[in-house]
Parts: C-alpha cells; sequence; structure tokens
C-alpha cells in the first residue's frame, strides 16, 4: 500500500475578496519528486504555506503523513514540521552569518544539537553539497547558485523526510539550474525524500518531475507525468507550457483568465 507523505483535501482560501484556493486537491506519495506549475497568482506558495501550517484553510484540511497539520495542537505542528525542510526562492539566508553559520543556525536555534555533534552536522551537509571552502564566507560574497545550495544544507540538517522548494532554479542560469536539479534526484535516490518543487522553469519540472500538478484557478486542473502533460489536449496547458501569449488565457492586471 502506497504511503502519502502530504495530502490538501478541499483546501479553500480567500484573501480580502480575492479566493485564492477554489478546492485545492492532491497527494504526493512518499518518495516522489511532485512539480507543481502554474499561472502566477493561481496559489501554488500558498498551497505550501498550508501544507507548513503558516496558513489555515478556510475550508478543508491538509496531512502530513495522515496526520492532520490544521487540527495539530501546538506541541503536534512542530512534530510535523520537524518532517519538513523548505528552500526558500531567495535562499533567506542571514547575511551577517557565514555560510557555516547560517547552516547550523536551526540547529542551534531549535537545541536540536550542540557543540561537536552540530559541527558534525553541518560539516557533513556541507561536505554533501560541496560547500566546504565556503564555509567562513559571507552570504554577499557567494553566487546565487550557492546560496540556493547553502539554503538546501539548512534545509537539511533537522534531516526532514520531506523537501519543499520555491522556485529553486528562479535566477539562475541554465548550467546551475542543472546543478540544482540533479541534487533534488539525487536527494531522492540518495536520501529517499519526497520532494514538492514549486517552478516556472519547464525544463527543470521535465527533468525532475516524478508528476506534476498543474494549477490553474485555485484548483488542480491536471496531474500526471511529464510525457502526459505535454500531450495533454487541454488548450491551458498546452499554451502555458509552450509559453505562448496567445490562447484560452490572457493577461490582465497580473492576473490570469480564462477568455470567453
Amino acid at each position: 500500500m502506497e504511503t502519502i507523505a502530504i495530502e490538501m483535501k478541499n483546501v479553500h482560501k480567500t484573501f480580502g475578496h480575492r479566493k485564492i484556493l477554489k478546492g485545492m486537491n492532491i497527494k504526493v506519495k512518499k518518495g516522489e519528486t511532485m512539480v507543481i506549475l502554474g499561472p502566477s497568482g493561481t496559489g501554488k506558495s500558498v498551497s505550501l504555506k498550508h501544507i507548513t501550517g503558516l496558513l489555515d484553510p478556510d475550508e478543508g484540511d491538509c496531512y502530513i503523513f495522515g496526520e492532520s497539520i490544521v487540527h495539530a495542537d501546538e506541541k503536534k505542528k512542530k512534530a510535523l514540521r520537524s518532517k519538513l525542510g523548505v528552500l526558500f526562492q531567495s535562499g533567506a539566508l542571514i547575511n551577517w552569518l557565514t555560510v557555516y553559520e547560517n547552516v547550523a543556525l536551526p540547529l542551534r536555534e531549535h537545541k536540536i544539537a550542540h557543540g561537536e555533534e552540530l559541527d558534525r552536522i553541518v560539516m557533513e551537509k556541507l561536505r554533501w553539497l560541496d560547500l566546504i571552502p565556503a564555509k567562513d564566507t559571507l552570504p554577499s560574497n557567494i553566487s546565487g547558485g550557492m546560496k540556493k545550495r547553502v539554503g538546501l544544507a539548512r534545509a537539511l540538517t533537522s534531516q526532514p523526510e520531506i523537501v519543499m522548494y520555491d522556485e529553486p532554479t528562479s535566477g539562475l542560469d541554465p548550467v546551475m539550474s542543472n546543478v540544482i536539479n540533479d541534487l533534488v534526484i539525487r536527494m531522492q535516490k540518495e536520501l529517499g525524500l519526497t520532494s514538492i518543487v514549486v517552478t516556472h522553469d519547464m525544463s527543470s519540472a521535465y527533468r525532475i518531475a516524478d508528476r506534476i500538478s498543474f494549477l490553474y484557478e485555485g484548483q488542480v486542473l491536471f496531474c500526471g507525468t511529464s510525457d502526459e502533460i505535454q500531450n495533454s489536449p487541454n488548450p491551458i496547458i498546452q499554451q502555458f507550457i509552450h509559453g505562448r501569449t496567445e490562447g484560452p488565457m490572457i493577461l490582465d492586471h497580473s492576473e490570469l483568465k480564462q477568455t470567453k
């Protein structure tokens, strides 16, 4: 029987008068890489915030390995969040801390480890991501790709079972993008991690995904393999994956709307 690592079940979310999620349903199997695609403003990052418990749905529920994070008390939420690692789009590094200190920060803040044990964990992650030469360097003196790797090293220090990536290749050149893609694949194979990747990068999506979910107007319009999405007859999906300016979607005040 398949183990479901993450499930969003009929999740609705409204901000002011704007409905972002309108019945979001998604299941991510343990050990798979799920890529989430969709136009800007359709709820991709909002979905990640529901999974982590940073946002509560107006309706519906979110589960981590079958346990609700929405209805959990604070102690249980903390336990469920410990299963998650997050790589933020910017890397979210603290500029006045060195690479080593940034990676060590979660261990110190949450009192997970200290002394020799903390040093062992941090150096292990730095070595795994080829960051040892930069360990004493400040974030302002490293490249964008290296910042992403430092953010990833930090996300891995708590030994998560699930890693969530928000636009991991944003702002990177094609070569560095493939370095990040290869890391996602490597972590799945060598560490058995479950991954959820929000991206607009189609080449990355095709390369790393076991399955792709396409969000449109707050719902999952499609879920399937890379081959299946490329062969989808849906004109909205075809317009998006090929970046066409003409089709059933038009850009209007930064929101994508369906033409009549």
